[in-house]
């Protein structure tokens, strides 16, 4: 049916980053996902928000997550 949204959205916990240059990176690794269609950052709480076409693998988000230099701690 058009028009009706199926979009998932997932939080994860981050540790690690502290500022915009953390965002941009974090952002720019997990995008590259399968499905992803847009990233939020809650710096000081140190949540990604993460919208997605399909279900997240939690390994891949915290292989991204790992390869922009910071660490999953929780979703």
């Amino acid at each position: 049916m058009k028009g009706v949204s199926n979009k998932m959205e997932t939080t994860f916990e981050v540790k690690g980053m502290t500022c915009g240059h953390c965002v941009n990176a974090v952002t720019s690794e997990v995008l590259l996902l399968p499905g992803v269609t847009q990233v939020d950052i809650d710096l000081d709480k140190g949540h990604v928000l993460i919208t997605s076409d399909t279900e997240l693998d939690v390994n891949d988000v915290a292989s991204a997550i790992d390869e922009a230099g910071y660490e999953l701690v929780s979703s």
